[in-house]
């Protein structure tokens, strides 16, 4: 699909699946990272938990279907060989505080001049612009500031942030979508653009219609282990299962009451509530404990009374019949469970990828969409610090063997 197109991938851990994204859909990805390697390689796990490079499973993560080079941008020679590097680039995607790269003469201005076809993709806490656009920032504290972590956490305690970082994979993933419209738009114009990209920007969309709430007056949710709250209202939408736990979308009103009945009459089949509790008006349910109608107390029994019912049950259990009623119910999956996913396995997901630097093949998640047209292929593993310098430099550069050498021992390369 972008099998025509260069990429050059300049991001910190901050922006490595953007790069990804593109590699997978064919494009030629070329990371670039300082002598010695990418901060991203001191990040765990290890293989083995034996710390090293080429070992971090973090960087395996992001970084398949990529080539990759060593080059010091701090350095005047270094930035010579990136502008070259530009002149036959279609992408280059970055990191680092807004205007790093602009104080090395390799902003998107300076490189405009060198392809003004070249997309330059920015990815930032952020954004280029604006009062906070040069804060220093942390996944917790652009979740913060996105929206997200209000529902992340106890009701009693401070938010806490998931435990994979979320906010710059959001920010990565509109980053790559956003570098394909731009090179939509080049096929008319035949002019790249600068790409600026905001991971708070991208992480408040993880909101959905919360963040509208404030906006339009209507009650803000607010995080409750397991649920959530609305206004006075608690929410539950984990419950217990006889092997582990399963998800229950147990909410009111026009879209979902109907989904709470059938639940209900489930739940009453199995003599785990009363006629009156199942036939409740689910439709209208929230209007019921807003004006009073209703007591939360009585929603605190309805509460009680499905966690009885699903206690008793598998998680398989739970799921067919779910999908035998029309119900919104779903297994909380272990990650050993999803390892052993029948589902995965059906569709081909895993793939094996080889590194024969280990003699070993590693299963690794599949690509992220299944295009009817094509197949996205895992042509290349991560690749070695430097595994590519020759290539890139030699081959395709026409830089000197001497010259390499000479880069080398100055650590340029």
């Amino acid at each position: 699909m972008l099998s025509p197109y260069r990429v050059l991938d300049l991001t910190t851990e901050r922006g490595l699946l953007c790069g990804q994204i593109l590699a997978d859909l064919g494009a030629d990805v070329v990371k670039v990272e300082p002598p010695g390697g990418s901060p991203a390689r001191c990040l765990g796990p290890f293989l083995g938990d034996e710390p090293h490079p080429d070992r971090s499973l973090v960087w395996w993560a992001y970084n398949r279907n990529k080539r990759g080079i060593t080059l010091d941008l701090e350095r005047a020679e270094g930035q010579a060989i990136l502008r070259r590097l530009a002149e036959r680039a279609d992408f280059l995607i970055e990191s680092d505080a807004p205007g790093a790269l602009a104080g090395r003469g390799l902003g998107p201005a300076d490189l405009a001049a060198v392809n003004p076809r070249l997309i330059y993709v920015s990815i930032s806490p952020f954004g280029q612009t604006g009062p906070k656009a040069g804060y220093a920032a942390s996944d917790l504290t652009v979740m913060a500031a996105s929206g997200p972590l209000f529902m992340a956490g106890d009701a009693d305690r401070p938010p806490l942030r998931l435990s994979v970082p979320q906010a710059f994979l959001h920010a990565s993933a509109e980053a790559a979508a956003a570098a394909l419209i731009a090179l939509h738009e080049r096929h008319r114009s035949g002019l790249g653009q600068h790409v600026d990209v905001s991971a708070q920007q991208a992480a408040t969309l993880a909101t959905q219609s919360g963040s509208l709430a404030g906006a339009v007056g209507w009650i803000e949710t607010g995080r409750v282990a397991g649920g959530a709250s609305v206004g006075p209202i608690t929410l539950r939408f984990v419950f217990p299962a006889r092997d582990g736990h399963v998800s229950i979308t147990l909410i009111f009103g026009a879209s979902a009451g109907r989904f709470t009945r059938r639940l209900m009459e489930w739940v009453h089949e199995e003599g785990c509530c009363d006629t009156a509790t199942r036939d409740k008006d689910w439709d209208h349910y929230f209007e019921l404990l807003f004006s009073g109608q209703e007591p939360f107390a009585e929603l605190d029994r309805v509460k009680q009374a499905v966690a009885n019912f699903t206690s008793a049950k598998t998680k398989a259990e739970l799921l067919a019949a779910a999908l035998a009623r029309g119900l919104l119910i779903a297994p909380v999956a272990t990650v050993a469970e999803v390892v052993e996913s029948e589902q995965l396995a059906a569709r081909g997901y895993w793939q094996a990828v080889e590194h024969p630097e280990l003699g070993r093949t590693f299963r690794y998640p599949g690509p992220f969409a299944r295009p009817s047209a094509m197949r996205l292929v895992y042509r290349r593993r991560p690749p070695l610090v430097g595994e590519h310098n020759r290539e890139i430099y030699a081959a395709e550069l026409g830089i000197a063997e001497s010259v390499l050498a000479r880069l080398r021992t100055k650590g340029v390369i």
